[in-house]
């Protein structure tokens, strides 16, 4: 009686302990520490960036094969409300206040290890055009080449953002923050070099790097 109450038990126990398990990898609870950065990527993130993070709305920046430095310095600054731009700041402040530093580089190092998807491609005029301004700038307006912080056809360095394949909407909007609001203010860099930039200029170089294939 006693063995077949102890078997029971034992099989109760690992019961709960492969349940508990098994909520942790499909929890989507943002203040609990023991839910790993791949488990909300995939069961929070994917809800606006796609579990792959090839985002299908412009409004939602693709983070596929985003450097991975870079994902970890915007998600600090959502946590710590030093990123202020209105649709960033509503969808992202809320998410990353109670993240900790692990989940924080699990989620990026997830997304940066996703494979880029084709984006849209655009009138080869005007990539032709684009792909001049990103490479070397215009010097007549003091607007410096993009390629020397973000690198060879956009693939990012570091903390600079891999542009190559994002969304064209959604990099007009943040040329736009960066040039005219102090709502990014780690990119404070970037405002003299864009204040140059005419509408059509960044539709131009914008078109340009949403259309590189992915590497």
């Amino acid at each position: 009686m006693k063995t077949a109450l102890y078997t029971t038990l034992t099989l109760a126990i690992a019961s709960l302990a492969i349940g508990g398990c098994s909520n942790l990898e499909r929890s989507r609870d943002l203040g609990n520490p023991q839910v790993q950065g791949k488990t909300l990527a995939m069961q929070v993130c994917s809800n606006c960036h796609s579990v792959d993070g090839n985002s299908i709305n412009p409004n939602f920046p693709k983070l596929a094969g985003q450097q991975e430095d870079y994902l970890v310095a915007q998600l600090t600054y959502f946590r710590s409300h030093n990123r202020s731009d209105p649709e960033g700041s509503e969808y992202m402040w809320g998410i990353a206040r109670k993240l900790t530093d692990e989940q924080i580089k699990g989620l990026a190092t997830y997304f940066s290890q996703q494979k880029d998807a084709p984006n849209v491609t655009g009138d080869p005029a005007l990539v032709a055009e684009g792909k001049a301004l990103f490479e070397n700038g215009n010097p007549k307006e003091e607007v410096a080449a993009c390629a020397g912080c973000h690198g060879a056809q956009g693939m990012g360095n570091g903390t600079f953002p891999r542009l190559a394949g994002q969304h064209k909407d959604y990099m007009i909007k943040q040329l736009h923050i960066l040039s005219q609001t102090d709502q990014r203010p780690a990119g404070a860099m970037m405002k003299p070099l864009v204040h140059g930039l005419t509408p059509s200029d960044m539709i131009a170089v914008t078109t340009y790097l949403q259309g590189i294939s992915p590497q």
